[in-house]
């Protein structure tokens, strides 16, 4: 091989590259391009993302405040149960003691 064939084979090699090249380039350009209308549907997708962190925010906050209220309830419920238990227990012991002094009375 002289001098000119291997110039000519090399550049032939060197052109086939550069086309294989620029058509790989072209071609991942043409996959991964993104467009104005998808764009505006990713944008969508984000805002809509937004609103839904936002309303599940806001949900949280209900629950645990509704979590609250209804714990306090709870505890003053259970507050007066054991007040009227205590009333209750004092009004039975309070009647077992007119029944006692009662049947004393009818005794004697």
């Amino acid at each position: 091989m002289n001098r000119t064939e291997f110039v000519i084979a090399t550049a032939i090699i060197l052109f086939v590259a550069f086309c294989l090249g620029w058509f790989a380039s072209w071609l991942i350009h043409r996959l991964t391009r993104v467009t104005a209308a998808d764009m505006g549907e990713l944008e969508q997708m984000a805002q809509a993302l937004h609103e839904a962190e936002e309303v599940r925010d806001q949900a949280i906050a209900y629950v645990e405040s509704r979590e609250t209220e209804l714990v306090n309830q709870l505890n003053q419920t259970e507050a007066e149960l054991r007040a009227a238990m205590d009333g209750l227990r004092d009004a039975r012991h309070e009647a077992e003691e007119l029944r006692a002094y009662i049947e004393k009375m009818q005794g004697s």
